[in-house]
C-alpha cells in the first residue's frame, strides 16, 4: 500500500495516473521526453528496484508482525524476553519507515502529500542540472586538469607508435586522400576561379614588379645566364637564313623603288642577305664579338633602370596593369585553378600516385620519430595540450552549459524514473540497513534502559 501511494504506480510499475505532469510543471514535448525515454536496460533496472522494494517492504512488514506478537506476548505473561523482542521490532518499523520516507522524497511527495523538501529530484531537476554543469566546468574543464589529464595520456608517442604501423598509414593517407576529394568536389570551380584570379590580380596590382626584375636580370647578367639564351637566338637565325635566302632576297628587292632596275635589285639582296647571313655566323661563332658587348651593357643598363630609373618602373607598372587587363590572362589564371583541381583529384585517387606515396612516407617518418624522440614527443604533447586548454578555458560556457541545458530540456517525470532506475535498488538497502539498524539500536537502548532501571 505505501509502495503504491509513493510511486503513484502499481505493483507491476504501470502508471495509475494520468501523465500529464508532475509536481515540478506539465509534461514536456515528446522530443524532450525522447531524449530521456526508456531502454530495454532502464526497464530491467526498474525491474530490480521493484523487487528490492518489495524485499524491503516485506521486511518491514515481518517487523511489524514481529511486534504485535511479541506484544500480544508480553500481555500473557510470556517472561521479559518479549520486552526485548518488541522494542528492537518497535524500534526497527521507526527505521524503515524514516529511510522510506527519505528515500521516497528524492523521486516524489509521500503519499502524495505536498510535504516541503520532499521531490527533490523533479523539483530541483533544473538546479540540479546547474549545479551539475558547475561541478563539471570547476573539476573537470580546469587547465590544469585536463594538461595533468592529457600528460599522463601521452598522446605523443601514443600516436607515433600507432602512426609508425604501415597500415594505419595506410587508413590515414586513404582517409586523407578521400576528405580532399570530397573538398574539391564540394567546392565549385567557378567560385574557386574567381577567388584565384582576384587574389593573384590584386596580389600583383599591390607589388611593384620593375626592381625585382632589375635584380634578378642584373643578377642574370653577371653570371652570364643570358648568354646561352643568346646562342640559341642566334643559332637559330643563322638557320633559319641558311633555309630561307630566296624569300630574304625577296623581301629586300620587294622593298626597292620601282624605278630600279631588276638586276640591281636582285644584286642589291644577295648583298643584303649575304651581308645578314655574315653577321649572325660572327656573332655566333664569336663569344667576344661587338654585338654580344653591346646586348650585354644594354641589358646591365636595363637591369639598372628597373630598378633605380622613375620612367621605366612607371612604365613596367603601366605594360603590367594592361597585361593582367586582358581578359585573355585572366582566363588563363582561371583556368590554371581547374588543372591544379583535376592534377590533385587524379594524384588522390590514384594509390601509386607520388602525391599519395610521399604522405605516406612522410607519416611513417613522423611517427616513427614521434615513437622515439622525446623532443618531439614533448613538441606534440605540448600541441595537444595547448589546443584542448585552449578549447575548455574560451568554451568552458558553451561546454557547461549544454549539460545544464539539456537537463533543463528534459522531463521532470521521465528523467525522475530513469533517475530512480538506475540508482532505486542501491537506494533501497537504505531501508533495509534502517529496519535492521533500528532494531538493534531499539534493542540497545531498552537493554540500557533495563539495566539502569529505568
Amino acid at each position: 500500500m505505501i509502495e503504491r501511494a509513493a510511486d503513484g504506480r502499481a505493483a507491476d510499475g504501470t502508471e495509475t495516473g494520468p501523465a500529464a505532469g508532475t509536481a515540478a510543471g506539465p509534461a514536456a514535448p515528446r522530443s524532450q521526453r525522447a531524449m530521456t525515454s526508456f531502454t530495454p536496460a532502464d526497464a530491467e533496472r526498474q525491474r530490480g528496484v521493484r523487487r528490492m522494494k518489495l524485499t524491503a517492504v516485506g521486511l518491514l512488514l515481518f517487523v511489524a508482525v514481529v511486534y504485535i506478537l511479541a506484544k500480544w506476548a508480553a500481555s500473557a505473561g510470556a517472561g521479559p524476553w518479549a520486552g526485548y523482542v518488541a522494542a528492537a521490532a518497535e524500534a526497527g518499523m521507526v527505521g524503515a519507515l524514516a529511510d522510506w520516507f527519505a528515500v521516497t522524497a528524492l523521486f516524489r511527495h509521500p503519499l502524495g502529500l505536498p510535504i516541503p523538501h520532499t521531490a527533490i529530484i523533479p523539483t530541483k531537476k533544473d538546479q540540479l542540472g546547474i549545479s551539475l554543469g558547475e561541478f563539471v566546468g570547476e573539476n573537470f574543464l580546469s587547465q590544469d586538469v585536463v594538461r595533468q589529464r592529457l600528460r599522463a595520456v601521452g598522446i605523443g608517442s601514443r600516436l607515433g607508435t600507432w602512426l609508425a604501423e604501415p597500415e594505419h598509414a595506410d587508413r590515414v593517407t586513404a582517409e586523407l586522400a578521400t576528405a580532399l576529394r570530397g573538398a574539391l568536389t564540394v567546392l565549385r570551380d567557378s567560385d574557386v576561379q574567381a577567388v584565384v584570379g582576384e587574389a593573384i590580380t590584386r596580389r600583383a596590382n599591390a607589388q611593384e614588379i620593375a626592381p625585382g626584375m632589375g635584380k634578378m636580370l642584373e643578377k642574370i647578367v653577371a653570371d652570364g645566364g643570358h648568354k646561352r639564351f643568346v646562342d640559341l637566338i642566334v643559332g637559330r637565325a643563322h638557320d633559319w637564313l641558311v633555309l630561307h635566302d630566296e624569300q630574304v632576297m625577296d623581301a629586300v628587292q620587294g622593298g626597292a623603288p620601282g624605278w630600279t632596275p631588276r638586276f640591281v635589285d636582285k644584286k642589291v639582296g644577295e648583298r643584303v642577305y649575304k651581308e645578314l647571313l655574315r653577321f649572325v655566323t660572327e656573332m655566333r661563332d664569336m663569344p667576344s664579338h661587338p654585338a654580344r658587348g653591346a646586348l650585354d651593357r644594354f641589358l646591365g643598363d636595363f637591369a639598372s633602370d628597373l630598378q633605380a630609373d622613375t620612367d621605366t618602373r612607371a612604365r613596367v607598372e603601366r605594360l603590367k596593369g594592361e597585361v593582367l587587363g586582358r581578359g585573355e590572362v585572366q582566363d588563363l589564371i582561371a583556368s590554371a585553378w581547374t588543372a591544379v583541381r583535376s592534377m590533385i583529384v587524379s594524384a588522390a585517387e590514384d594509390e601509386r600516385s607520388e602525391l599519395r606515396l610521399r604522405v605516406r612516407a612522410s607519416l611513417l617518418t613522423l611517427g616513427a620519430r614521434m615513437a622515439t624522440e622525446p623532443k618531439v614527443q614533448e613538441k606534440v604533447d605540448s600541441w595537444v595540450e595547448g589546443a584542448a586548454v585552449h578549447i575548455v578555458t574560451t568554451y568552458r560556457k558553451e561546454i557547461t552549459s549544454l549539460i545544464t541545458d539539456t537537463v533543463a530540456g528534459w522531463d521532470a517525470e521521465h528523467t525522475t524514473r530513469k533517475i530512480e532506475a538506475h540508482i532505486g535498488r542501491d537506494l533501497q538497502f537504505i531501508r533495509i540497513n534502517g529496519t535492521v539498524v533500528g532494531s538493534l539500536a531499539g534493542l540497545l537502548i531498552y537493554t540500557v534502559s533495563r539495566a539502569f532501571g529505568a
